[in-house]
């Protein structure tokens, strides 16, 4: 089996936008659910409305696989899956290690769908000396000193940061150093590299601020009367009391700054 060290997606040699990239993963979740239930065929309506998208944008990313269906049948689900898949780079065995072994990257070590998607954790590393030998479904943790070694020895070039934020900038730059050329970062912080190294955060709070967002904008275009005033604006108290009066006249509903 080929592994991630020495075979790479062709995308961007392909010239596929980056857009159109991040969009192939929710076709082939989509396509794997079809599959799944022996669907032979899909029209490019059915699969974008499964995806989330549009089906003149999905017609459009999928001219860039060569992929253009046929006229009155629709795309092929099995071909899809496959095409979708080796364009991704899922056809082959990806080494991955996920440093960090708190809550967090248990979670991600437990994780099924690595597995399922091409992706083998190959080992799991943590700074505590505690931790190492610990089992964590069923692969024992070894210690940092050791990631230098264990990526060489392991062909690793995709790395998955689960450490807290203080520690993450200088477990990437040994990552890098070590021959890692893509990272998965999970820990609340900006990661510096050199060209040529990639980079995908997940951040969960800034998608609950997200989230947060547009529940606030919901709560005010349900708000009685279609009041559109902002709740994060402070209110402004009417004067109540037309008598108040202070020392240089009447005393103003709002003074002034």
């Amino acid at each position: 089996m080929a592994t991630g060290r020495t075979h790479r997606p062709a995308t961007r040699s392909r010239g596929i936008p980056e857009a159109t990239v991040a969009r192939l993963p929710l076709y082939l979740r989509a396509l794997t659910a079809l599959s799944e239930r022996s669907v032979p065929t899909v029209s490019s309506e059915e699969l974008a409305a499964a995806a989330g998208v549009n089906s003149a944008k999905l017609r459009k990313d999928f001219s860039y696989l060569g992929s253009y269906g046929t006229r009155g049948v629709g795309y092929d689900v099995e071909y899809l899956v496959y095409q979708i898949s080796r364009e991704l780079g899922l056809t082959q065995d990806w080494p991955v290690v996920i440093v960090g072994i708190g809550n967090l990257g248990a979670a991600l070590a437990n994780y099924g769908g690595f597995a399922s998607r091409g992706f083998r954790v190959a080992a799991l590393i943590d700074a505590d000396p505690a931790m190492a030998g610990t089992p964590v479904a069923g692969i024992p943790v070894q210690h940092a000193d050791e990631l230098e070694k264990i990526v060489r020895d392991n062909g690793v070039s995709i790395g998955v940061i689960s450490t807290p934020a203080g520690a993450a900038q200088q477990v990437c730059d040994r990552l890098v150093a070590a021959g890692v050329t893509s990272i998965l970062n999970f820990a609340p912080t900006v990661l510096s590299v050199p060209d040529g190294v990639d980079v995908r955060k997940v951040d969960l709070s800034i998608e609950l601020q997200i989230l947060a967002f547009h529940e606030q904008r919901k709560a005010v275009d349900e708000a009685p009367g279609g009041n559109s005033v902002d709740p994060a604006e402070p209110p402004v108290r009417a004067a109540t009391d037309s008598s108040r009066k202070g020392p240089d006249g009447d005393v103003p509903a709002v003074m002034p700054a």
